[in-house]
């Protein structure tokens, strides 16, 4: 019997930072770092947050909850990555 497939693949934590860079410049306008607080720097409503929960869930197929709905974990491109590579089961390496 043949091993099951599945969609999830194996991302590097440079695909995963790509994605999320070439998503939030396109939604901010902006040219973004891996690590600018986009927070602080004032470029996410609170409704752009939501949007961007539903983006990283639907486009790596991870489900964000709990304690992992936590600020910090979306301030900066690099906590996002980390975020999806734990979710994910896969490490950063």
């Amino acid at each position: 019997m043949s091993s099951s497939t599945t969609n999830q693949h194996v991302l590097s934590p440079g695909s995963i930072r790509g994605q999320l860079t070439t998503f939030l410049e396109r939604q901010t306008k902006r040219d973004i770092e891996p690590d600018l607080d986009i927070f602080a720097a004032g470029l996410v409503s609170s409704l752009f947050a939501l949007e961007l929960v539903v983006h990283i869930e639907s486009t790596f197929d991870v489900t964000i909850g709990g304690p992992d709905l936590r600020l910090d974990n979306f301030r900066t491109v690099d906590r996002m990555t980390e975020l999806v590579l734990r979710l994910r089961g896969e490490s950063d390496d």
